[in-house]
């Protein structure tokens, strides 16, 4: 049994509260930047420096976005805290935040992908390999009627206070840059076919091992593989599980 200090996450003990403190820092820090860009910055361009400071900001909400699904990911896995309820809250939070996104649906699904990753059963699959067409398959699984109605209110709660072009370029299409990045880097990269030997059992494949590239492409969910290997692995713990298939492979080829 774990105690209320520490857990073992990932086959390696833990402390309890900090997988409470990341996922809690990122949400934070969407809030904190989302809220400062709304209330601060101004989306023109008439500048070089007006735009490449706009461009950054878009670009900060857009990864600030992918890390608040993959929170609600790792919720899904009971890695954010050993006690379930605060699972439960935290990655309910991250998904209505990221685009009022129903938790519990996520959650079957997602579970649905890792009992068949790669095949027909799998929701976030398309057999059709094209990237905008599987793109918008795996949209429409996630979306639904109350998910609409919810970013409908939303927005026009919002566009009482900041002006419509702000929240285009702030909030709208830094979602849709979180969904494109989550959707490259943690399903059409890992799990497009040819399926090949090394892929097995989970039909995913990972990138080489570069943490600074991991890290920026999608929170080292580009370590695919060994996220499905190992799916009670917190993400910030993943690039230690890369490390260690890496060096198996090493010691296999010699």
């Amino acid at each position: 049994m774990h105690t209320a200090e520490e857990s073992n996450f990932g086959g390696k003990r833990q402390p309890a509260w900090l997988g409470v403190a990341i996922a809690s820092f990122v949400i934070a820090a969407w809030a904190v930047h989302l809220w400062w860009i709304l209330e601060y910055a101004r989306p023109v361009f008439s500048t070089l420096g007006d735009s490449l400071t706009v461009l950054l900001h878009i670009a900060v909400q857009g990864y600030l976005f992918t890390g608040l699904f993959i929170t609600a990911h790792d919720a899904m896995h009971g890695t954010v805290s050993p006690v379930k309820r605060v699972n439960t809250v935290i990655g309910t939070i991250a998904s209505l935040l990221f685009a009022g996104i129903s938790y519990s649906r996520l959650r079957h699904n997602h579970f649905k992908h890792h009992a068949h990753p790669g095949t027909s059963a799998d929701p976030d699959f398309s057999l059709s390999q094209n990237y905008i067409m599987w793109f918008f398959t795996f949209m429409k699984h996630y979306t639904t009627l109350s998910q609409i109605i919810i970013m409908a209110v939303l927005y026009n709660i919002l566009k009482l206070r900041y002006e419509e072009l702000s929240l285009w370029m702030f909030w709208i299409i830094p979602s849709f840059i979180g969904a494109l990045q989550l959707f490259t880097f943690g399903t059409y990269l890992p799990h497009r076919l040819p399926h090949n030997d090394g892929m097995q059992p989970h039909n995913a494949r990972s990138m080489q091992l570069n943490h600074l590239l991991a890290m920026l492409s999608c929170y080292f969910f580009g370590y695919h593989h060994e996220h499905h290997e190992s799916p009670r692995t917190p993400w910030w713990q993943l690039y230690k599980r890369k490390e260690e298939s890496h060096a198996a492979n090493l010691r296999h080829h010699h």
